[in-house]
């Protein structure tokens, strides 16, 4: 029996991803691992094992409803959409995990984010496969090209910026030191504003309401963390470049 698109559902998915992230901003505390967990509660699983677990479901679960599908990969623009997101979930769960050298991961953490990537890892494929309609020229799109080339450039700011961090510890150092390079020079959340940079993109070239609003929670949940880590920097090295912003270059 084919699945029906459920527009209510994605509705219902899309507002709770928006919410969440306006509640985080409300909040304004950042989520509790790595430099902002207390020492009393740093353990749990390790970064490398956590970081796995964690990610593995954004990239099976899409990838999973891209498996039943019988059009090819390379074919309409919702199957290379949805490509797309599982290439980065790939990368994050395959990749990052095996070559982070974070602390360890408290487990009501990764818990948490197991959750929410499963839960938006099928809100994204279910919407692209099931509900999304995309016109013959969408591949000419403005939308679809400035799109794809955002997220392309922002996964490649993502990418670049977690090997300047790596590159700060050797293996098993657990010291902070100051990032320098890339775009550390203007902002001391260079990683997050990658990946921020990288879902607007793809929201743009999915021109769908589930990618805006995971680009909307992303940019909620990253952003508050970019600019605790930037507080953090400058309350701990007193040599810390007074002109870097949290970030945006020059700006915030």
């Amino acid at each position: 029996m084919p699945v029906r698109c459920h527009q209510s559902s994605v509705l219902a998915g899309s507002a709770t991803l928006a919410v969440m992230g306006a509640v985080m901003l409300v909040l304004a505390e950042p989520a509790s691992y790595g430099k902002h967990v207390e020492m009393s509660v740093r353990t749990g699983l390790s970064a490398r094992a956590a970081w796995f677990l964690q990610e593995l479901p954004s990239f099976v679960v899409p990838a999973g409803i891209l498996a039943q599908q019988s059009r090819s990969l390379f074919g309409p623009p919702e199957t290379v959409l949805l490509g797309l997101f599982c290439a980065h979930y790939f990368h994050r769960t395959f990749v990052y995990s095996w070559l982070t050298r974070g602390r360890p991961l408290p487990v009501f953490i990764l818990f948490k984010g197991f959750v929410f990537c499963m839960g938006n890892g099928f809100l994204q494929g279910y919407y692209l496969i099931y509900c999304a309609e995309y016109p013959d020229e969408w591949y000419t799109d403005i939308r679809f090209s400035l799109g794809v080339f955002l997220f392309i450039l922002g996964m490649g700011i993502n990418i670049h910026s977690d090997y300047i961090l790596r590159q700060l510890r050797k293996p098993g150092e657990v010291t902070y030191r100051i990032p320098q390079g890339g775009l550390f020079t203007y902002v001391s959340g260079a990683n997050f504003l990658g990946e921020i940079i990288e879902w607007i993109g793809y929201a743009l070239a999915t021109w769908s309401l589930p990618a805006l609003a995971f680009a909307f929670f992303t940019f909620c949940f990253l952003g508050l963390r970019a600019f605790h880590h930037h507080r953090y920097y400058l309350k701990m090295f007193e040599d810390y470049p007074k002109s870097r912003k949290a970030l945006i270059p020059f700006i915030f």
